[in-house]
């Protein structure tokens, strides 16, 4: 056996495989292009982050409602203002202590935007039931606030 056929010199391999491959530059290229792509699609569904934080907002709310209506099943009223929704968790200190209480949520769920809800029983803005609401973004009572 001889060298040259275990070690073939690039003269002797077909034009296509000494050619084939992609230069730094091709690769930087394409790299530019996908940066380009993925930031305007990050750019395009930053709104949707609003809506989806919204919407999460109106799910926790349905849901410790619904947990808030068990409660006043099990033990013939909702927690007041002073017990509020760590009576779901936790049975509450402060009097009308409950009668038949249980644990309806493992923890007390938070907004979107790091804030714990708003619970009034008898309610400001519904006088006749209970307030359950986010402060929202801007974290403070006012128009911002979602879930009244």
């Amino acid at each position: 056996m001889t060298t040259s056929l275990m070690n073939p010199s690039l003269k002797s391999l077909p034009q296509s495989f000494r050619e084939s491959g992609y230069t730094l530059f091709e690769i930087m290229l394409v790299l530019g292009i996908i940066s380009v792509l993925v930031g305007a699609a990050i750019y395009s569904l930053s709104g949707n982050i609003d809506v989806a934080k919204e919407q999460r907002v109106t799910s926790d709310i349905q849901a410790i409602s619904m947990q808030l209506r068990t409660y006043e099943m099990l033990n013939f009223r909702k927690p007041t203002t002073e017990q509020g929704l760590a009576a779901l968790v936790q049975p509450p200190s402060a009097d009308p202590k409950p009668i038949h209480w249980k644990k309806l949520m493992e923890s007390l769920p938070i907004d979107p935007w790091g804030n714990p809800y708003v619970y009034r029983n008898p309610g400001k803005y519904k006088p006749d039931g209970y307030d359950l609401y986010s402060l929202g973004p801007q974290g403070k009572e006012g128009e911002g606030n979602i879930g009244r």
